[in-house]
């Protein structure tokens, strides 16, 4: 099993020292091949759940397993080396390196590599972006490709270490609607090649459909979509309280100022 979170939460402390619960009780296994699409409203917890999943944070409580590792045991050192060998990410936002080629830019990962792939970085980046269809615009910046161009050099960039995990991010949200469809199919057959998970957050109902599992994030609980409320509760979700599992609202009090202050 790649991913086994077991009541797994994230909870933040604001300003004036009151709790902000962000994520609460969420259980979740990712096996390999895995395609899992998480969808919910603006605030529901979707970019926490991802950087815990992609140990850019850590929980605060609950336990979270990621390729047999229990997270909590691991160092930073240690969580720098899984997150750089066997995690992908791929945002909405292609944080590309402005003024590097694409193929400067795909072969960033691999700078801290060791062995062959350090040495061979060149030629690897050059086989991965001609497999998402850039050979020919391997000396490119980043400025001189259209947006679907840019996605397709933060996918392969996102690949070249052949990670067991894939993390999407919006990964079509700043993509037209004929362009994000070919983004996300070129991101499921490298996915299906190297028998990599996916797990895909998004807003967006069409590319969620695309997944054979599918969950929705309300108020900071993950649940499977046919079980989740509907839009009402998820708008509750972004204007108001978080409940407990009694009822109770999580951050009662906390003014709408301070909570906006947290990213979640």
């Amino acid at each position: 099993m790649l991913v086994e979170a077991r009541g797994v939460g994230r909870t933040v402390e604001l300003p004036g020292g009151e709790p902000l619960t962000i994520l609460s009780d969420v259980d979740l296994t990712v096996a390999e091949h895995d395609l899992v699409s998480i969808v919910g409203r603006s605030g529901s917890g979707k970019s926490t759940l991802l950087n815990l999943l992609g140990l850019l944070d850590a929980p605060t409580h609950g336990e979270l397993r990621l390729f047999g590792e229990d997270t909590a045991r691991l160092g930073g050192r240690a969580r720098d080396r899984l997150r750089g060998s066997a995690i992908g990410f791929v945002f909405q936002q292609f944080n590309l390196l402005p003024g590097r080629t694409a193929l400067e830019n795909v072969q960033t990962p691999l700078l801290y590599a060791d062995g062959r792939e350090f040495w061979q970085r060149e030629r690897l980046a050059r086989e991965m972006l001609e497999r998402v269809g850039l050979g020919e615009r391997l000396k490119t910046r980043p400025e001189r490709l259209s947006g679907g161009e840019q996605q397709r050099v933060a996918i392969a960039r996102a690949l070249i270490r052949r990670p067991r995990l894939i993390l999407a991010d919006e990964p079509t949200g700043a993509l037209d609607l004929e362009t994000g469809a070919s983004v996300m199919s070129l991101i499921e057959e490298v996915a299906a090649e190297t028998g990599a998970a996916l797990v895909t957050i998004t807003h967006d109902p069409a590319i969620a459909a695309r997944s054979k599992r599918h969950f929705r994030l309300e108020a900071g609980r993950l649940l499977p979509a046919e079980h989740a409320a509907g839009p009402d509760a998820a708008a509750g979700a972004d204007a108001g309280a978080r409940p407990d599992p009694a009822g109770r609202p999580l951050h009662v009090g906390v003014p709408a100022s301070a909570a906006e202050e947290v990213v979640v």
